[in-house]
């Protein structure tokens, strides 16, 4: 059975988004130092998982979204190597792939269906977000973990 990893309950993980958005805007000088561009985009999303993971923390009375305490170079089991080399590659794929091609679709598209469709899952991204502000997605498999001794890993 999948879950909903997120702490609100729509299909959406505002952490990535955030950190595809901040990645695309403030590494663009990078972009001809792949090398440079891969560390910084490591590095961008190390602090946006750190900080995100410290404040639902924080603001919902200790509940863990993620707990990364098993893998291997793990920072107070906010963040760890393992899942920052993936949004390394995964960043990558991204600022390279995934963002020129998905800029060259939208600009194929009616202009005012880009803006209906918009307003559409901004405001139903809003309503979910107050909801879930108070009401966070929680239970088994989004914030309560199992410990797996034969992977020695959180499952």
């Amino acid at each position: 059975m999948e879950f909903n990893r997120g702490v609100m309950h729509g299909p959406w993980l505002p952490i990535y988004g955030t950190g595809g958005v901040l990645v695309l805007i403030l590494l663009n000088k990078f972009r001809d130092k792949p090398v440079l561009e891969f560390i910084s985009i490591i590095i961008v999303c190390g602090i946006v998982e750190y900080f995100t993971s410290y404040y639902l923390e924080i603001a919902h009375n200790g509940d863990k979204w993620w707990d990364y305490s098993g893998y291997f170079l793990n920072l107070n089991g906010r963040i760890c190597a393992e899942g920052l080399l993936v949004f390394g590659l995964g960043g990558m794929a991204a600022v390279y792939a995934l963002a020129p091609m998905l800029d060259n679709l939208i600009k194929k598209i009616n202009t005012k269906v880009v803006i209906t469709v918009s307003i559409i899952l901004v405001t139903i991204f809003a309503v979910d977000n107050i909801y879930s502000s108070k009401y966070p997605n929680k239970g088994d498999g989004i914030t309560h973990y199992k410990f797996d001794m034969q992977l020695n890993r959180l499952i």
